[in-house]
């Protein structure tokens, strides 16, 4: 296999680069030949050359893109598991130019990405702007000095030459003529002084325009921000006094007394509103997000049994058990029974005792969350259409666990893979468990506002539960630049679970939507069947003004690839206008043939019932109706315990993650003191330390470029920042790189041999 040589073009654009590579393109055709093209930060490819002025075949952005390279000519090229190129160059010396370009272009990309978030939202402070002032204002005063001089010296070289013109005698004309020569010599003096000073002043006066001109386009954007925002908030504070007045006087809602109904309350856009207050003046208490009070103190609007529909969220939905309207025939049995022999959920859905065998006794609360209020507007001013991983986020907003620690509350419902794994011999029970585990990771974000801690690059995080609940995970900040998290997790009864998690998410002022990109991997060995699935869309409302509150939306695909069957989930966006149940789940199980073969129904935030299809009739609309037999119940929410409700809504497992343990890495989120200190309630200083923690993780990543620059120039590859516990190769389930688990640390936390963990806190 040939390949064309790497060509490299230098017009005016010295980080391009372009020329010939092999993609695998699938198992028919294999590797076939591209023209790529490396420029600005973006790595296309095309047919051939003469394809370029039409459109490309396919682009990656280096910024978020992972590079790998798997032997002396192949390497990968993905960008979060959304476009991958699987690529091969002619020989080892190709494939390293490609690489080596490819890391500086990425690196060039992430620095260009954060100098203009840096360079957009930075103004300028007061003494900056005066000392621009005063230089402008010296150079003004040089070009006048200048001035005055050339017109006087002008007006004595112009004397000058009308006195030649008018001598008689030679010796007398030669003495002019001498004057004339020293009067030009000091006019040409004067005047490229002058010239030199026009082009300092030209200099300055550009370089700050332009300043000045991205400063004034960036000011007008965000004005127009606030200004929709003030009025959505003007609009929502005329409503909030609404609804609370139908709370005191319940005469005035019809004479039933009961508060609007819909969690974000009823918006009426068409209602009249008063004049938003001054922003200085503006400050919001952030307070618990548990719906039981709320207090708005620059707005003079307190609450203190404002619950709207948080009574909806906490008990079960009345149309969260199926309807047994098209079962034709069959008996309204309880749900409780299974015609499979599958144990209901109900008699082991209280958690296990929290001590084992040797005495392990765990904590069952933290400190409660204090009242600190927040200048709202002065943050938000800074934040708006910015990377929500870019913003430097106080504590304010948080809640005292990292990601890492977040992720790993999905196996909170773990009794779900231990049922699944217990029905080998009924892959589509099986199947319904999966499903319902995976529902069963949203339960606990009704209430939880908060946003986790970032985690650092090379964090950790471990979470050995086998002795009460059955599982052992482990959790890796592996990239920083995209984020991405990897995290390996096994359990007792013989199942298996890995993930890497990405997202894409945005600020948009009201509310915040974060899209997860990674793909989650679930193996049972014993029967070998092999389920993957994406995570839905979550959506967090009423960023600025209102009760916060979270839904989850969006399709989820799970797919068992060694049967090929397949269950398709809907979550339910909420819609005021919709007769749904808020927070519905739908789903139904199909085989390779696509034949269904069972139907879910429930809630997120509740349960999830699976029956068995018996037949399936197709109805007017095209809809399916499904026959089904006496539904069982494959999961079931364990409510908060109430005395966490101002434990920042935290679970009793949530409580129970950030509890310091012996033995763990240096690295692990527990040691992390910014998140410590929030947790002790001392926010202030957890604020100074977040910021010192962010310093020090640029510096390591300014470290890094350097090396990787240094690198490129002895024409050497350069690999950058290697995961320490987790290694790089290609799933063959999905064809994409992932981080794959090495099983050396639970070796290595054994003999305490951390040698290996990068110093990342204070």
């Amino acid at each position: 296999m040939s390949s064309s040589s790497l060509a490299e073009t230098k017009q005016g654009q010295p980080d391009q680069y372009n020329g010939w590579l092999y993609k695998w393109t699938n198992y028919i055709k294999g590797y076939q030949k591209r023209w790529f093209v490396l420029q600005n930060g973006y790595l296309s490819y095309y047919r051939n050359q003469a394809e370029m002025s039409n459109a490309c075949r396919g682009t990656i952005n280096l910024a978020n893109a992972f590079i790998h390279t798997q032997d002396s000519c192949s390497f990968v090229v993905s960008n979060s598991g959304t476009m991958t190129f699987h690529l091969k160059a002619q020989s080892e010396v190709e494939r390293q130019r490609w690489v080596t370009a490819l890391e500086l272009a990425k690196s060039k990309a992430v620095t260009l990405i954060e100098s203009d978030d840096d360079e957009d939202l930075i103004q300028p402070d007061k003494n900056e702007l005066q000392n621009t002032l005063k230089t402008l204002s010296s150079k003004l005063d040089d070009l006048k000095t200048c001035n005055d001089l050339i017109v006087k010296h002008g007006a004595a070289l112009q004397k000058s030459l009308i006195e030649v013109e008018i001598v008689e005698n030679s010796t007398e004309c030669v003495t002019k003529i001498k004057s004339v020569n020293e009067r030009a010599t000091v006019f040409r003096i004067t005047t490229n002084a002058m010239l030199s000073a026009c082009h300092e002043f030209l200099t300055l006066a550009n370089a700050q325009g332009t300043r000045w001109q991205k400063l004034l386009q960036n000011e007008h954007e965000q004005r127009m921000y606030l200004e929709d925002m003030v009025e959505q908030l003007g609009k929502q504070h005329s409503n909030l006094e609404k609804q609370i007045r139908k709370q005191l006087n319940p005469a005035i809602n019809n004479g039933t007394g009961q508060p609007l109904e819909g969690p974000g309350g009823d918006e009426d856009d068409d209602d009249d509103f008063y004049d938003a207050v001054e922003a200085d003046d503006f400050k919001m208490n952030v307070m618990p997000s548990d719906g039981n009070g709320m207090q708005l103190c620059g707005a003079h609007l307190q609450e203190n049994n404002y619950d709207s529909s948080d009574t909806d969220y906490e008990k079960p939905s009345k149309d969260a058990v199926p309807s047994q309207k098209k079962k034709k025939g069959k008996a309204h049995a309880a749900p409780n029974v299974s015609s499979s022999g599958a144990v209901p959920i109900e008699d082991t859905a209280a958690l296990v005792p929290l001590s084992s065998g040797a005495g392990l006794r765990r904590r069952q609360a933290i400190p409660e969350r204090p009242n600190y209020s927040i200048n709202l507007w002065s943050f938000m001013k800074n934040c708006i259409g910015k990377e929500l991983s870019k913003i430097p986020m106080p504590v304010n907003f948080s809640e005292p666990l990292s990601f890492l620690q977040r992720l790993t509350e999905d196996f909170e419902y773990s009794d779900c893979l231990d049922n699944a794994a217990s029905h080998d011999d009924d892959a589509f029970l099986q199947m319904a468990y999966v499903a319902a585990f995976t529902v069963s990771s949203y339960a606990n974000t009704t209430l939880r506002t908060g946003k986790p801690f970032n985690p650092l690059l090379g964090e950790t995080y471990e979470c050995d539960r086998r002795d009460d609940l059955g599982w052992r995970s482990f959790a890796e900040q592996v990239s920083h630049h995209p984020p991405m998290v990897a995290m390996y997790t096994e359990g007792n009864k013989n199942w298996r679970s890995w993930q890497e998690f990405t997202m894409s998410s945005k600020f948009r002022g009201k509310y915040l939507q974060i899209i997860p990109l990674g793909i989650a991997h679930l193996l049972f060995p014993k029967s070998g069947n092999h389920y993957t699935w994406r995570k839905v869309a979550t959506t967090v409302h009423n960023i600025i003004v209102g009760r916060l509150w979270v839904d989850n939306h969006g399709d989820m695909d799970i797919i068992n690839h060694n049967t090929n069957d397949r269950c398709h989930l809907k979550y339910m966006a909420y819609s005021y206008f919709s007769r749904e149940a808020p927070h519905k789940v739908i789903g139904v199980i199909t085989d390779s043939n696509g034949v269904a073969q069972y139907e879910l129904s429930g809630t997120w935030d509740d349960k999830i019932f699976g029956a068995k299809i018996l037949a399936c009739e197709e109805q007017t609309k095209g809809k399916p109706e499904y026959k089904t037999d006496v539904p069982i119940l494959l999961w079931q929410r364990r409510m908060r315990p109430p005395d966490l409700e101002k434990c920042y809504n935290f679970t009793r497992l949530a409580v129970q993650l950030n509890e310091m343990e012996e033995k763990v890495a240096p690295t692990d989120s527990r040691h992390r003191p910014d998140q410590r200190l929030m947790e002790e309630g001392k926010w202030d200083d957890a604020n100074i330390v977040k910021v010192q923690l962010e310093e020090k993780q640029r510096a390591s990543r300014k470290v890094r470029e350097s090396l990787m620059e240094a690198a490129a120039e002895r024409g050497e590859e350069y690999h950058g920042y290697e995961p320490k516990w987790f290694r790089q190769e290609q799933d063959p389930q999905t064809g994409n790189v992932i981080h794959a688990f090495t099983n050396e640390y639970w070796t290595c936390k054994e003999k305490q041999d951390w040698d290996r963990c990068p110093d990342i806190y204070l």
